[in-house]
């Protein structure tokens, strides 16, 4: 199945309710940086987040950078992703391995640990308004869900998952039901959303199930006046590095360390964090840059 992401409300508008699937932008995500299985699972749930979280913006070209750093031996993680539908990320130690937890799960509670969650909402134009909660568990969904009822006054429930097989992800993806200003103090609405959502095995069970996202919405939602939009939104893992950004980045650097890579290494070489393709300037790219530098005086 396509990576993708739909949306939904129900016919008063008092919910909201948007679903991914992510499970080929994560599996390239993990071939990409070489992850572990449990970096893998952290790495997934993040892009997911940030993907479902950016659904809700208005303006192109608006993006949301979820990064979370904890004590865990993982060493943090950064998800940056577009209302666009474009997502990348990193971890801080992509070969870590735990086993698994007391309920035979990859354990990313313990590889994030104790902690906080950083997001920045960056809406195309003025300042990016940021926000910082503590993590409350380092498994990200209950992180995120938690930043969302604190950070902006939305009741959200939030369910993640990544299944990581020998052969790869062979699924990913998750959903977000928030309660909208309107319906939020409808408490029996409310705990019926909790209840159901709480009931739920987890996320990939239902993608290996044969679940599509329609018909996950339409078992969480469908008493409720379910109205889903008809736009399916395609979803890719996409870095926008290139090499005149390398360029860039190393003209700041000044002439005097320009001159001593074309000694000591005959050029340079970048990799990108985010998608971990690899840049080769030569000497003569250096040079050029010194020429550049010194005619603009």
């Amino acid at each position: 199945m396509a990576d993708q992401l739909i949306r939904a409300t129900t016919t008063d508008g008092g919910i909201r309710a948007v679903g991914v699937i992510t499970t080929r932008l994560t599996e390239e995500a993990r071939q990409r940086h070489k992850l572990s299985y449990v970096a893998t699972a952290a790495l997934g749930r993040s892009m997911a987040a940030g993907l479902l979280m950016a659904s809700s913006m208005k303006r192109v070209g608006s993006r949301v950078n979820v990064r979370i750093k904890g004590d865990g031996p993982l060493g943090g993680i950064l998800a940056d992703a577009g209302l666009d539908g474009t997502v990348r990320g990193y971890v801080g130690n992509p070969s870590v391995e735990l086993p698994p937890n007391s309920r035979g799960k990859l354990d990313v509670g313990r590889a994030v640990g104790k902690g906080f969650l950083y997001v920045v909402r960056d809406i195309g134009y003025g300042f990016p308004y940021s926000s910082t909660v503590e993590l409350v568990s380092g498994e990200i969904g209950d992180d995120v869900a938690h930043y969302l009822a604190s950070s902006e006054q939305t009741p959200s429930a939030l369910v993640l998952g990544v299944f990581v097989g020998k052969q790869g992800v062979t699924s990913a993806g998750g959903i977000l039901i928030q309660v909208l200003p309107k319906a939020a103090q409808d408490e029996a609405l409310v705990a019926t959303l909790e209840s159901r959502v709480s009931a739920l095995s987890g996320f990939t069970p239902l993608l290996q199930a044969g679940k599509t996202l329609i018909e996950i919405f339409n078992d969480l939602l469908g008493d409720m006046g379910l109205n889903i939009f008809p736009e399916t939104q395609m979803l890719r893992f996409h870095c926008g590095c290139s090499f005149d950004r390398v360029l860039g980045a190393l003209k700041i650097l000044g002439v005097a360390e320009l001159q001593d890579m074309i000694l000591k290494d005959n050029g340079a070489e970048a990799i990108c964090d985010f998608c971990g393709n690899i840049y080769q300037a030569s000497s003569d790219d250096l040079t050029q840059l010194i020429g550049d530098l010194q005619e603009s005086g």
